[in-house]
């Protein structure tokens, strides 16, 4: 009741949705509450962590997941780990496994245990001669655990699904690659002859109701093994059967340009027959020297299959480069032919804006198309070492450019969305209400189907009464207007419970 009258009031008087929320007398004590609280790390963490979050956008599956789920999963499966070099194999120890021990020996060695959770994640990372960087490390845990990725995609998806409850994340954005290998095959046998995309397309349009089919049929398979670990639909059901999934296509930029072309094109056609797939991206390291020496040629690529399917939509890593990483020329374009070239929707990391050519120009560019920044703090700084007042959230939110906070891989980094809303709250004086536009930003910018609740910061006509006929109409034909929904209500109740909580109260504010 009290939301239908506060979003009344708003389409009445036309305010900004930021003003409007400022009007119940909760809110702002809540908002004093949190102003208070960035001084104080112990009850800010629990203040964050009932935060309502809208959407984790920039989230990859296999990364999500903490080491010590990939190492319980070798042991089921009785699997071989190589803790020398960090590795779990994709078969049992045999002879030939040289210093290789079975996983479900490692509780029984907490030395050997402790250095494979190190090797499969950031976990107290400390550079040594022969593993120097936090980038070489992260990126080197993937392929530790790469024997389990697609065996236990739907226990990964269960996981996932799980730790976003715990996070009050209302929608998960995930990044996974069914049926990737049959793609990348299909691109293998036939060579791309130059930038010949049309011929290309002639070559592999046979293909694509095969490859297509598998990759819906993995997913058919992740999503049930989910679901029955998950119990959903059942009395003992996870608390992570009520967030709700899409999922981005992610196809690998680090092969050679048939392959990639291969996996674009039928990564397109996955987004046009499955609704569960709402975009897609392209991923591993953006510093690998085929990713730089083809980056050109992978946005041509979009380019190309963008006139072919207009309505698939990209969230594309562009700009996760740092000086030094590559030469300057490298730095100076990637975001610019992400948002021009792709016509990328959104943007994954953006850290190296100020380091592209005319990047005020860019980042007006951005501001006008709404082209969204995925910021990704956690990661940055492991990877990257950009961190605290270097990092250019600022720059962004000063130039208008939207952005919202997101995870990348919390499983390797160690973290969640809640960590992401600490480092924000705690490095920047942000004030409540913009950590409330943060989270909604992340539902905003979704590719969730539907139309939006908000256009220009003002409710839809359809919903001037949440409470009416026409808006639960509205809810039920768009998706995203219904989540938008959930989490307008889900604010109500957290800054309810806030402003009568006597652990945050006491900090300073009246009671």
């Amino acid at each position: 009741m009290r939301l239908r009258s506060l979003l009344l009031l708003c389409a009445v008087v036309s305010l900004p949705v930021h003003v409007c929320q400022a009007q119940t007398a909760d809110e702002q004590k809540t908002a004093r509450i949190f102003s208070t609280l960035q001084s104080d790390s112990v009850r800010l963490s629990l203040f964050m962590r009932q935060f309502p979050k809208g959407a984790d956008l920039h989230n990859h599956l296999v990364g999500a997941i903490y080491a010590e789920s990939y190492l319980k999963w070798a042991a089921q499966d009785g699997l071989c780990v190589m803790v020398e070099n960090g590795q779990i194999l994709s078969h049992g120890c045999t002879g030939h496994d040289k210093g290789g021990i079975p996983a479900a020996m490692l509780p029984a060695d907490v030395g050997a245990e402790n250095s494979m959770i190190d090797a499969l994640s950031m976990r107290d990372f400390v550079p040594t001669a022969k593993d120097r960087s936090g980038h070489d490390h992260f990126f080197a845990a993937f392929r530790g655990f790469d024997a389990l990725t697609r065996t236990h995609a739907g226990d990964s998806l269960a996981e996932a699904r799980d730790r976003a409850a715990l996070d009050h994340v209302h929608y998960i954005e995930l990044m996974v690659s069914p049926g990737l290998g049959g793609m990348i095959a299909a691109g293998n046998a036939h060579q791309l002859r130059g930038e010949d995309y049309a011929q290309a397309e002639q070559a592999l349009r046979p293909l694509l109701p095969r490859l297509v089919a598998d990759a819906r049929r993995e997913t058919d398979e992740m999503e049930q093994q989910a679901q029955r670990t998950l119990q959903c639909g059942t009395p003992q059901a996870h608390a992570g059967c009520g967030v709700k999934v899409h999922y981005l296509y992610q196809t690998l930029r680090i092969m050679q340009p048939s392959a990639v072309f291969a996996q674009l094109y039928a990564g397109y056609e996955v987004v046009r027959a499955d609704p569960r797939f709402v975009g897609v991206n392209i991923v591993c390291p953006e510093d690998d020297t085929i990713s730089m020496r083809d980056y050109d040629q992978h946005m041509r690529m979009f380019q190309a299959l963008n006139a072919q399917y207009p309505d698939i939509k990209l969230s594309l890593h562009a700009g996760e480069l740092t000086p030094g990483l590559v030469p300057p020329e490298g730095l100076d374009h990637h975001i610019r032919g992400a948002v021009e070239v792709a016509n990328a929707r959104r943007i994954g990391h953006g850290v190296d804006i100020e380091w592209e050519r005319d990047a005020t120009e860019l980042l007006a560019e951005m501001a006008r198309k709404k082209v969204m920044v995925e910021i990704n703090l956690t990661s940055n700084d492991v990877i990257l070492n950009v961190k605290g007042r270097s990092h250019p959230f600022v720059l962004y939110r000063q130039a208008g450019v939207p952005v919202a906070l997101s995870t990348d891989d919390e499983g390797v980094s160690r973290g969640d969305l809640t960590q992401e809303y600490l480092r924000a709250a705690t490095t920047w004086p942000l004030s409540y209400q913009e950590m409330k536009e943060l989270s909604r930003n992340g539902l905003t910018y979704s590719f969730i189907p539907g139309e939006s609740l908000w256009t220009d910061g003002h409710i839809v006509p359809a919903c001037q009464d949440m409470m009416s006929k026409s808006c639960h109409d509205f809810a039920t034909q768009n998706e995203k207007a219904g989540l938008q929904i959930e989490l307008e209500n889900n604010f109500i109740q957290f800054e309810a419970t806030v402003a009568h909580n006597p652990l945050l109260t006491d900090a300073g504010q009246p009671g």
